[in-house]
């Protein structure tokens, strides 16, 4: 597994002992996040993504942008009631029955759907809270976004944490995002 050259030092920094999730940790800071620099700062300090509404299959959005960051070193747990087991993480059916601390909640639900994926995210002490690109406006709840700012988190709006990872850490290539899929057959729907 290689890591990225920012994640990879973010790493060195945990092994020495500052872990994101220890009372003294540096939080991000509280709000709408939509800079570059915040980005890359989320992106680098962060180990552990929540990733609700996960699917098994390969082709969904889902899948393929928890199984980048899976691939360049992230610990993803699936947030999902309908697999037991994805990436070969076993899947948890909610927010609330996460054993262990998570850095970034990333989301694939319905827009209407984020107050209370927000909510439980501050109930989990989450850092971030992040609603993932989507089919014509993304997803976006005003709502969601003044519940996690109440509670302390950051959120990233209509945003890709794949892309944005690619973009701002080396996953391009000459040819985009690597998904690692090569393929000319068109999806039947």
């Amino acid at each position: 597994m290689r890591l990225s050259a920012g994640l990879a030092q973010s790493r060195n920094r945990f092994a020495r002992g500052r872990l994101p999730h220890t009372s003294n940790a540096r939080r991000f800071p509280v709000g709408l996040v939509e800079d570059m620099a915040g980005l890359s700062e989320i992106l680098v300090e962060s180990t552990t993504i929540a990733v609700v509404g996960l699917s098994a299959n390969w082709h969904r959005p889902s899948f393929f942008a928890a199984k980048y960051m899976q691939d360049h070193g992230y610990r993803i747990i699936p947030v999902t009631p309908s697999y037991p087991e994805i990436l070969g993480r076993k899947s948890v059916p909610a927010l609330a029955a996460i054993d262990e601390p998570v850095d970034i909640v990333d989301c694939f639900r319905k827009p209407v759907e984020m107050p209370q994926i927000a909510r439980e995210a501050v109930a989990i002490r989450a850092r971030v809270l992040w609603m993932q690109i989507g089919m014509q406006s993304g997803v976006i709840n005003d709502e969601a976004v003044r519940i996690a700012t109440e509670g302390g988190l950051a959120v990233v709006m209509n945003h890709c944490v794949k892309i944005e990872h690619a973009r701002l850490l080396g996953g391009l290539n000459w040819a985009g995002v690597n998904t690692g899929v090569i393929s000319a057959k068109r999806m039947v729907r």
